[in-house]
């Protein structure tokens, strides 16, 4: 009986300890935590024509991120996954290469601290390996042959300029070396007669942008008619202008094409596109212009005293909007690939915010400590969070062998750590994704995009408030018909 008794007694504080450690606040909080982030797996609504989710950026794999300075960060050597990333760190659009650049060591960095990824049965760290093609096409090819055959790169990533992508591009697909277009739109990357195995597309591409700005004016803001059109005398511009008019055909044909003028890369006058704008009767004015065009471009029509807004893609570098301010930067409408609206839906995505934004708080050398790297959006979100695409690819495929890697990343489904689905089309490899609106607004009415404290992104300049989804089914990526892999297929690529 005694002993009977025993065990009864054990029986009963074994069960109160269990019952104390489940209630308990920590274990609470925790499984609260599991459960959210075990939610936030599951697809948006407005994800709903991407089907399964092969993986997801998984907020609590995080790696601590106080350490992270893009000043004094250094890649590790050895045997490692080397990624070589080119683009213009000298020259008029140096700018760029940091801005690319930055992002993609930042997710760098938190792999390696992570240990690694497996592959080909090893742990190996990523290894950065920067390459400034100055903007000039030989130097482009050189810096990548180098890459390639000295290097014995992995990867090619780049880069700011169509014409440059294409050409790395190129030397990936010759020596069968993945090559990653995370900052060049060109619908031409892609198509027929540029199509390479190895190469792959995250960003949006031009007819994309063009037709998801021309839905947003003739489907949801449904006000201005009159348009003006000014880009880059490119590749890369004709194509934001011919989606633009593309789009206005399918979703506002009552819509006017006032004009339209194309310029030649880095001008610093533009005095002459103005001045036939301001005399256009335009409402609107449509560019796809990158930086340092973009700012002198907004700066000189403010100047000038007009007035308009401008539809864009590249307008967005808060350094070139600080100059012109709170009012000359009120009313700009801005598409891109990266956001979503509100900026923190997301569960989890604070936290991947302010291991950004922390660190930049400490940041002491220029350009780093500049306002362009404030948020890791705006200018550099889809840059912040393309490279984990990649990264996921390669831990899947648990090899650096390209043709393991591709057969993952066709058809592959990624969620980022803002919640964003987005899907690489098999055929081309171009990427289907929703794209997002942003109306920029004085800093009160900001939080509705910037909806955690202090509610607004600068008080120094408008910035994105009211957001708008184009959906991906809207605005499918061009698909060349004349590319074998393509043909007989629908816009899904099926």
């Amino acid at each position: 009986m005694k002993r009977y008794g025993n065990i009864v007694f054990v029986l009963a504080c074994v069960f109160c300890f269990t019952m104390v450690y489940a209630f308990s606040p920590s274990v609470s909080m925790a499984a609260k935590e599991a459960k959210k982030a075990k939610a936030a797996t599951k697809l948006d609504p407005e994800y709903s024509w991407a089907g399964k989710i092969n993986d997801a950026f998984d907020i609590n794999k995080m790696s601590d991120m106080s350490d992270f300075d893009p000043a004094t960060w250094a890649s590790p050597k050895g045997d490692t996954i080397k990624v070589a990333y080119i683009n213009a760190f000298s020259g008029p659009a140096a700018i760029n290469g940091h801005i690319h650049f930055v992002p993609i060591m930042f997710a760098a960095h938190d792999i390696n601290k992570r240990g690694g990824i497996l592959v080909d049965g090893k742990k190996k760290l990523i290894e950065l390996i920067p390459g400034d093609h100055m903007s000039k096409p030989d130097t482009c090819k050189k810096v990548c042959e180098r890459m390639v055959l000295q290097e014995k790169v992995h990867v090619l990533m780049g880069t700011s300029g169509s014409n440059l992508m294409k050409i790395i591009n190129e030397v990936g697909n010759k020596y069968k070396v993945i090559s990653v277009d995370e900052g060049a739109p060109s619908d031409e990357m892609q198509n027929a007669e540029n199509f390479g195995r190895y190469s792959f597309m995250t960003s949006a591409s031009t007819e994309q942008i063009g037709r998801g700005m021309a839905y947003y004016y003739g489907q949801i803001r449904k006000k201005e008619k009159k348009f003006y059109v000014l880009c880059q005398d490119y590749s890369f511009g004709r194509g934001m202008a011919d989606g633009f008019k593309k789009g206005l055909k399918e979703y506002y044909p009552e819509a006017q094409l006032v004009g339209e003028d194309y310029h030649k890369l880095f001008l610093t006058d533009f005095a002459p596109y103005l001045t036939k704008i301001k005399a256009s009767g335009a409402e609107v004015i449509w560019t796809g212009d990158w930086t340092p065009d973009s700012g002198n471009l907004l700066k000189q029509a403010r100047q000038m005293g007009i007035t308009l807004p401008f539809a864009n893609l590249y307008m967005t570098s808060p350094s070139e909007l600080n100059e012109v301010g709170v009012e000359g930067t009120n009313g700009l409408i801005n598409i891109d690939y990266h956001d979503v609206f509100p900026y923190f839906k997301h569960p989890g995505y604070v936290k991947f915010y302010k291991a950004w934004n922390n660190q930049w708080k400490k940041w002491k050398k220029d350009p780093f400590n500049s306002k362009l790297f404030e948020h890791g959006n705006e200018a550099i979100g889809a840059f912040t969070l393309a490279p984990y695409w990649l990264f996921s690819v390669i831990e899947r495929a648990k090899s650096t062998d390209p043709e393991k890697i591709i057969k993952v990343w066709e058809g592959d489904t990624y969620q980022y750590a803002n919640g964003r689905v987005i899907k690489m089309r098999v055929c081309d490899h171009k990427a289907i994704q929703n794209l997002t609106i942003r109306e920029f607004v004085p800093p009160e009415q900001q939080k509705l995009s910037f909806n955690i404290p202090p509610y607004y992104w600068s008080k120094e300049r408008s910035a994105p408030g009211q957001g708008h989804v184009i959906p991906a089914p809207k605005v499918l990526p061009f698909m060349d018909q004349k590319l074998d892999r393509c043909k007989g297929k629908n816009d899904w690529g099926e």
